[in-house]
């Protein structure tokens, strides 16, 4: 039993010694691990009084897209909101969406009875490129469709969510 218990002592001891509370610092004030060195609790090295701008302002508006019709396997997108024009004959789409190539407007389909527009976004990867890497990160993008007749008081509807 004393065979285990005194070099498991001792390696408990170092173990103990060798963890410390703190960084600890030199004489040129870099960290050191040698000897005579005093443990301090300082913080950092020196304060950060002010942050560094942005390199580019974020856009604040959607941006404006137009249909493609060469995407491949284009699928239904959800749009946000559709916002009639003053004369009430074309609507102005908004959806989240992704960056180009990877996420482009491939076509709209507008369909129109008496009592409501539907209007359904279709999107999917450019067809132009092959083998390209895009950042995932949501995009606002907006279009704009012509009606064949003034909306009126019809009800617009989204076709993806169907």
């Amino acid at each position: 039993m004393r065979r285990i218990t005194t070099p498991l002592l001792a390696g408990t001891l170092l173990l103990a010694m060798g963890c410390g509370t703190g960084p600890t610092t030199g004489a040129a004030g870099g960290p050191s691990g040698g000897s005579g060195s005093v443990a301090t609790d300082a913080g950092p090295s020196r304060t950060v009084s002010h942050t560094v701008p942005p390199r580019d302002e974020p856009t604040r508006d959607p941006k404006p897209t137009k249909p493609t019709g060469d995407a491949d396997d284009p699928h239904k997108v959800r749009w946000l909101k559709a916002k009639p024009s003053k004369d009430r004959r074309s609507l102005r789409i908004t959806w989240w969406s992704g960056v180009e190539p990877c996420h482009v407007l491939d076509r709209v389909t507008v369909k129109e009875t008496s009592k409501k527009v539907t209007v359904t976004l279709w999107e999917g990867q450019s067809s132009k490129v092959q083998n390209v890497a895009c950042i995932e990160i949501a995009i606002q993008k907006v279009t704009t469709v012509k009606l064949k007749k003034p909306l009126g008081k019809r009800k617009v509807v989204d076709g993806a969510r169907r």
